[in-house]
């Protein structure tokens, strides 16, 4: 089994900066995707950004330019540095991870996002 405990999250004001961590302990042999995926109140949790083993990432539009996703596989562990926080980016953020395209993914137990207006 794979455990992935999350940190980093807390209140920033608008315009801010967090680094959300993601480390990952357990049976991590073969786990090539990692990712952040977000829930905010009301609304279904969504893909953030996604790195493969080998360093290949995705954002959503929504935080391009502001999100960065990266990876230590030394350390098992996945970083969100998170800039320009926006009112919008309010939501719990869960770490996943899982081995192929077609594997379901493993979670994280969520850090709180908040941002200040």
């Amino acid at each position: 089994q794979v455990q992935l405990v999350e940190s980093g999250g807390g209140l920033v004001q608008t315009g801010g900066s967090l680094r959300l961590s993601c480390v990952a302990s357990g049976s991590i042999f073969g786990i090539n995707f990692m990712g952040w995926y977000r829930q905010a109140p009301g609304k279904e949790r969504d893909l953030v950004a996604r790195i493969t083993s080998n360093g290949n990432t995705y954002y959503t539009d929504s935080v391009k330019g502001r999100f960065t996703i990266s990876r230590d596989n030394a350390k098992n562990t996945v970083y969100l540095q998170m800039n320009s926080l926006k009112p919008e980016d309010i939501a719990v953020y869960y770490c996943a991870a899982r081995r192929t395209p077609w594997d379901q993914n493993i979670w994280g137990q969520g850090t709180q996002v908040t941002v200040s207006s």
